[in-house]
């Protein structure tokens, strides 16, 4: 299903937003629940039938761990251990299989004849989702007394969030559902709602698939880079996966806002770190809270000592390597986060510093190189992004290249696509974010705001054979 699909969101959330409102106006708040959580699954199977089943059986199965750990008084962690590998043994078949016959085959010299499996949608997401649910009942953080089926599918189907998070703890929405002055339409939010959902549109539409056949071409298996090929494919590709995901992110949190739910924020520029952990504060920011409860702290956090914690540092970063995908590069990648955060955190304990230009510079870098290193589909590829990085392929700009950068971007020369993409770059480096924008003092009102923002919405819309899939929506 691709992005096009967007003109079926346009029509689908307004009758979702008013149904919801409707229904709380003239019915009660679980029959509009039940209405909410319909339209989330008819939302999911629109963008894939096919895999309805997997979610309402991870639902239901989850739902029903979740209340009989709650009740439990013996065996709650057999009963937790054994909710938690029912989720993972899912993701482990459904993302994971192929992956191991691969190398089952390469071990071994054995061709095994590969299953059929499509990866469900969002697997990832509610998967890690409903583990965290499930964690904070065997803590007791977190009570499913009196919250009935359709309350819980809410929960993990609320279609904003479904498909590519954020990543939300039940504790954090569902009250806000509960809260009866949330139960009333607020035109302030509605106002808001528009405002973010016109810069994750434009995020979206204007930069990120305008910059997809530039990458498209820059990782193609037969591309020979030279210096610059290699160097601009890298950047572009960083600015491509930074629109694409944060311009969801947005329209996750605006759709959201029409409901008066508060999703938490995933992005808070990201590219402004100064150091490998400030990036990670700052980039898929739920990922990272996730990690960091769910994984980073029952491996012993820094609890154990030095060695433990660099250990269960770089484990948790290798692991999330793995969640994004089921290849070698996404180990990789994730080992690369994981080794730099190892060294940033012996370097800062040994009294280490570094001017934060520098600092920036070398973060900066880093996560561009890594970002090759996600992107590339085999070795072959990072093969000769590396040989162009060190000039193997020639200096100069490849001339089919060049003449596609001018054409895609709408530049007169290769200078001036060199001044579009530092432009690009000190926008992300001093623009305010989208956050900031949506909560800064306005000296228009916010319904002209969102009037304009509509607009550019409807506009945007109707440019022609751009839009492509989220990327996210793989992972």
């Amino acid at each position: 299903m691709v992005f096009s699909s967007l003109s079926f969101i346009l029509v689908f959330l307004p009758v979702a937003t008013l149904g919801y409102y409707a229904i709380l106006r003239f019915g009660n708040k679980e029959h509009a629940f039940l209405f909410v959580l319909l339209c989330s699954l008819f939302y999911y199977a629109w963008w894939d039938v096919s895999n309805l089943g997997v979610i309402l059986l991870s639902l239901l199965g989850n739902y029903t761990l979740g209340r009989m750990l709650d009740a439990a008084r013996e065996h709650r962690k057999a009963l937790f251990a054994a909710g938690v590998t029912l989720n993972l043994l899912a993701l482990l078949y459904f993302k994971y299989t192929l992956f191991g016959m691969q190398i089952y085959t390469a071990v071994t010299g054995t061709q095994i004849s590969a299953p059929d499996i499509v990866l469900p949608i969002g697997i990832s997401f509610f998967t890690f989702q409903q583990i965290a649910y499930l964690s904070d009942i065997y803590t007791r953080k977190n009570s499913p007394v009196g919250e009935g089926l359709v309350s819980y599918g809410l929960f993990v189907c609320f279609f904003p969030q479904l498909v590519a998070g954020p990543i939300v703890h039940h504790r954090e929405m569902m009250p806000q559902f509960d809260n009866a002055q949330a139960h009333v339409a607020r035109w302030e939010n509605i106002y808001s709602g528009l405002v973010l959902f016109s810069i994750g549109l434009a995020k979206k539409t204007l930069a990120a698939d305008t910059l997809s056949p530039l990458v498209g071409r820059a990782f193609a298996p037969d591309a020979a880079l030279s210096f610059a090929d290699a160097w601009c494919g890298m950047l572009l590709y960083t600015f491509q996966l930074y629109f694409d995901f944060s311009g969801y992110s947005d329209m996750a949190v605006a759709c959201a806002l029409f409901f008066n739910i508060r999703l938490p924020w995933n992005f808070n520029s990201p590219y402004k770190a100064c150091d490998i952990q400030d990036f990670w504060r700052r980039w898929h920011m739920t990922l990272g809270r996730w990690l960091r409860d769910y994984l980073y702290i029952p491996l012993g956090g820094n609890r154990r000592g030095a060695a433990r914690t660099l250990l269960n540092l770089f484990l948790t970063f290798l692991l999330a390597g793995l969640w994004h995908g089921a290849a070698w590069t996404f180990v990789l990648w994730g080992a690369m986060h994981g080794a730099a955060l190892v060294v940033h955190r012996v370097w800062k304990a040994r009294g280490g510093a570094l001017p934060r230009p520098l600092g920036w510079l070398l973060t900066f870098l880093f996560v561009n190189l890594a970002w090759v290193v996600f992107r590339a589909p085999d070795g072959d590829c990072l093969r000769r992004f590396f040989d162009g990085f060190r000039g193997a392929g020639g200096w100069a700009l490849s001339e089919d290249f060049a003449v596609m950068l001018r054409q895609t971007l709408l530049m007169p020369d290769n200078a001036a696509v060199g001044l579009l993409l530092a432009g690009v770059l000190l926008t992300l480096l001093l623009a305010r974010n989208s956050r900031e924008l949506l909560e800064q003092p306005a000296s228009l009102s916010l319904f002209f705001r969102a009037v304009v923002c509509l607009a550019l919405s409807l506009l945007l819309l109707c440019i022609p054979d751009k839009q492509q899939e989220f990327i996210y929506f793989q992972f």
